[in-house]
């Protein structure tokens, strides 16, 4: 059962990087955040895989971040999209919905 577990995981992987930016999208997120998003939809993802996604997508230009400082917390760091989220996003909606339509019709 290890195996289909690992299946499992990168399947999920494979997703991560479309599912932010959509998260991101609704609204500026703070990690916890989308790590608390992930895990309501059962794409558990750990700290440690989430933060290479976001500087990759940062490095990318898709996303940027701002503090928010509070006396009840330390600063926290939200992602946002930039403003060349929206042709990388259509094109994974295009992609996404392609392939997820291709895997329907074979396995139906």
């Amino acid at each position: 059962m290890e195996d289909l577990s690992k299946i499992a995981t990168q399947m999920r992987k494979g997703t991560l990087e479309y599912v932010i930016l959509a998260i991101i999208k609704k609204w500026d997120a703070y990690a916890s955040d989308i790590l608390e998003c992930l895990k309501k939809n059962k794409l558990i993802v750990v700290e440690g895989t989430l933060y290479p996604l976001l500087s990759r997508l940062k490095t990318e230009w898709l996303i940027s971040y701002f503090w928010i400082e509070s006396k009840s917390w330390p600063p926290r760091k939200y992602y946002k999209l930039t403003q060349n989220w929206q042709e990388t996003l259509q094109i994974m909606d295009s992609a996404w919905k392609e392939l997820s339509s291709a895997v329907n019709n074979i396995i139906n």
